[in-house]
């Protein structure tokens, strides 16, 4: 997964995220290394393509923050 765009990493998590959370963990983790590389502190997702649009998955999401 290495050389993944911010885009491509984000994308990555939504397809994990509708195939109940298969590998969410490296995708987090590509997305993680990816925001490093392009020197952004912050990855923002579309609220309607999560699978918990409410606020139980924006909690969730934000749990991978640290």
């Amino acid at each position: 997964m290495a050389g993944l765009t911010v885009a491509d990493a984000t994308n990555r998590i939504y397809e994990s995220l509708q195939a109940d959370n298969a590998d969410i963990d490296v995708h987090i983790a590509a997305l993680k290394a990816a925001l490093t590389r392009a020197g952004v502190k912050e990855a923002v997702f579309d609220p309607a393509r999560l699978v918990q649009n409410n606020r139980s998955g924006r909690k969730r999401m934000e749990a991978y923050s640290a």
